[in-house]
Order: C-alpha cells, then structure tokens, then sequence
C-alpha cells in the first residue's frame, strides 16, 4: 500500500472501543471547552461578517451552526471551526518542532456527524482520529522553519476525520486525504508580522477544505495516491524524509495535548503563570516597574517574543496582542487575569499597558529550550523603582499534560466564556449532552446550537 493508503486503512479500522477511559475523559473536556469558546466569540466582528456572508451564500441545510441558522457541512465547518479559534483560547499539541491545535477539528467533524445522524462514539472516534494523526505528523514532519503554515498537518487530519465521521471506505478516505494534502499548504506568512484576521481563519479555510475533499471522495472523485512519498509530494516538497506505521498507532495522543488556561498564544501559558506569581508578592505596584524580563524557551521567542516572527512590541489588533508576550505579560501585571476582555480595541490601546508592554525584554535560553516539550519553562524577574527585583519561575500550568485540566475546571472555564451568549440553564444541558456523548447522538448537541444567541444579552 501507498502511505496514504495505510493512513486510510487505520482511519478506517479506528474504534471507540480502541480509547481508553482516560482519552475519552480528555476529549470530552475538549469538546466542552471548543464549544464554549466558540460560543464566546460570537459577538466578534469577524465573526459576524462570516456569518452574514454564509448567511448570504445559503447552502443546502445539513448541519447547525452555533448561533442558529443550517447551511452545507462544508460551510458550516468554516463557521464553528472560525468561532472555535477567534478568540485563541483553544487547546494546542506541542512537538519539538510544530505547535497546532486539534480541537480546530472538531466543528467540522461535528458537521458531517450531523449531516449522517451519526452517534456520539463516532464523533469522539472521528475526534480522536484528527488528534492522532494532526498530533503525529506534527512530531515527525514538522513545516514551519520550512515557511509553511501548521495547518499544512491539519489538511490531512481534517480530511481523515471527516471521512470517519461520514463513514467512508478506506479507498474513498484515502482519496479524501489525498485531495486535501495536496491542494492546501498554507504559508507561516500567516503567523508573521503585523497579523490579520486570517490568522483565525486560515484552519476554518483548512477544515471547510478536507471537508469538501471527503464529500468529493464519496462522490468516487481520486486524488494523488502518492501524495507522500511520489515524485514533488509531501516528502520531497515540503517536509524532507519521515516514518509513520500507521499500523502501530493507537488513538491516545489526546492525552498528550494541553488546554489553555489563559486566552493568549500557547506558549505563554506558563509565562503568565509566573506573571501572576510576582503580581501577588508584596510590594508589587505595576505603576513602579521599570523593567521586566522574561526568558523562556526557543520556540515561544520565535514566535511570540520577538524572535524569528518578527517584533512584538508594536501592539494595535486583537491579532497582535494574542500573539505578543510583552501586551501579554502587562496585561496579566495589570489586570490579574488574560481573559478576553484584555483584548477589547479599548483595553489595547489603553496608556499603561502600552507603557508596561514597552519595558518587557524576552529572551531565549537554550537550557529551556532542551526541556521543550516535555516542559514549558519560564524565569520573570520585573524590577520596581528603587532597586527591589520581584522573581519567579514555572515549569507548567494547570491544563499542561503533566498536570491535565479537571471537568469541573473546564466546567468553570465554559460558564464565563459563554455566559454573555448562552443562559445558565442552556449551558447545563449542552455540558450534560457532552457529559455523556457516547450515549448520545451528534444532533442531541448540535441541536443546542441554534439556541445560543449571536448577541451577547446583559439579562445573563
């Protein structure tokens, strides 16, 4: 068999009876806390000019997005999947060389689960399939020194899972997975710079594509069956040479990915920990800082530091700040928490955030920098006027692997996101369907969907 052929044959043979109770606790954490993020991100001005324009395009109404309203399975991806990663408050996999985020698979698995009726124990196989083989080729063919985008992964693990969700032979898989890696190879470009909005919507774009590829696969359309390996494939064009027995793999990798404590880029989550740290020592006074500096691991100067990705300092959009550590660490000195009501136009613009954020200094430590992923460490020393130097260190935070986020601290994550849009007696009944998935049906969930407001309402 081709490479892409044996990913299609453990696709197709995945079996809810292949989890264990662990990784099925852990993606229906996930799952909760995908939906409550998405549920907050309604009110966002992307996020409404998306809707409008779906709104617009109409569609043959197969699946619900969240906020009401049915359109295609592919359109619908493109929505859920978009509101799921707005606010950037999402869960991530860390490889030595590749970050992504799994759960940007799950609006579009939940779409094509809808539109078969499928059951709860397909949609979280379907999931675990996408974190496994997203999580996987993360490890083993990292993209982004390359130039290219973290999605580059995700269009194959998009594409398999919904081929799972919609039942397809392992042929018709192949062919979707085959379609989708082929055709979309993202640029980092995407993540460097001055941000846009596409950097939300670059995965939606993603998900409504392996979305399409599956539907086009059902419809006995082929795709290039050596897209790994084959002449100008993925192997010779993008990621250079790598292994997977796909044979030998199981559905647990789900375990191994971490949730956001904080609303801000991954890799500033044990950062502001530490933030948060100093903030409660005595004598702190952010009015009376006069530096602070960080040093953390490579990739999280890379990216969000000021280092390969460009500077971080010059902060105007919701973009920007997500992805800067110094608006970030102000905004924890500052406000005690990174939420997103720190990333308001207001709140960004705000004269002593602008100040704090101009005196933070991040560096990189190659020590630090060994002990990445199995660690995500952090050193802060911000030293206050008149000489007193406020320190502290983290390794971790609550949600990392090594210490997994609980149901009830998910629970109480998902109630303040989507409080402003979703009444308490609503987000009970969506957290009890999620509660007990596997005995239910994917449209007991989705139903829920079209009762959440696209308005946030000041009576909840």
């Amino acid at each position: 068999m081709t490479e892409v052929q044996e990913l299609a044959q453990f696709v197709a043979t995945a079996s809810f009876d292949q989890l264990s109770a662990d990784a099925v606790a852990q993606l229906k954490i996930r799952v909760l806390d995908t939906i409550g993020v998405a549920i907050g991100a309604l009110g966002a001005p992307p996020m409404v000019a998306v809707r409008a324009l779906v709104e617009e395009l109409g569609g043959t109404p197969q699946a619900t997005m969240i906020g009401g309203g049915m359109s295609s399975i592919d359109r619908v991806a493109f929505v859920n999947v978009a509101l799921s990663r707005y606010l950037d408050f999402m869960d991530a996999y860390l490889a030595k060389g590749e970050t992504c985020h799994p759960s940007d698979n799950l609006g579009a698995v939940l779409a094509a689960g809808e539109s078969v009726d499928a059951t709860g124990a397909e949609l979280l196989t379907a999931l675990a399939v996408a974190y496994q083989v997203q999580s996987r080729l993360s490890d083993v063919a990292p993209v982004r020194a390359k130039g290219f985008d973290h999605t580059v992964q995700g269009a194959y693990a998009s594409a398999a899972a919904v081929a799972k969700a919609l039942r397809l032979t392992p042929q018709q898989t192949a062919n979707a997975i085959a379609i989708s890696g082929t055709a979309n190879n993202a640029l980092r470009v995407t993540r460097t710079g001055n941000l846009s909005n596409w950097k939300g919507l670059a995965y939606p774009n993603t998900a409504k594509e392996g979305t399409f590829a599956a539907l086009l696969a059902s419809r006995g359309i082929t795709g290039p069956e050596l897209v790994f390996e084959g002449n100008k494939g993925f192997h010779q064009s993008i990621a250079g040479p790598f292994e997977i027995d796909w044979s030998a793999e199981d559905l647990e990798r789900v375990r191994m990915s971490i949730v956001k404590k904080h609303n801000a880029e991954i890799h500033s989550q044990s950062a502001l920990d530490a933030a948060l740290d100093v903030r409660a020592q005595a004598g702190f006074d952010p009015q009376r800082v006069t530096s602070v500096r960080l040093r953390t691991f490579g990739v999280a100067y890379s990216i969000i530091g000021g280092g390969e990705e460009g500077d971080k300092h010059r902060i105007r959009t919701k973009e920007e700040a997500d992805h800067s550590l110094p608006y970030l660490l102000a905004a924890a000195l500052l406000d005690g928490v990174v939420t997103p009501a720190q990333f308001t136009p207001e709140r960004i613009v705000a004269g002593d955030i602008q100040r704090l954020l101009a005196l933070v200094e991040v560096t990189g430590d190659d020590g630090f920098s060994a002990r990445f992923p199995a660690e995500m460490p952090a050193e802060l020393e911000v030293t206050l006027a008149g000489g007193t130097v406020l320190r502290a260190t983290r390794s971790g935070y609550e949600g990392f692997h090594t210490d997994p986020m609980s149901w009830d601290v998910a629970r109480a994550k998902f109630d303040a996101v989507a409080a402003p849009f979703a009444s308490g007696a609503l987000r009970d009944e969506i957290a009890a369907v999620v509660r007990e998935l596997e005995h239910r049906r994917v449209r007991d969930l989705t139903r829920l969907f079209a009762q959440v407001r696209t308005a946030a309402s000041a009576a909840f």
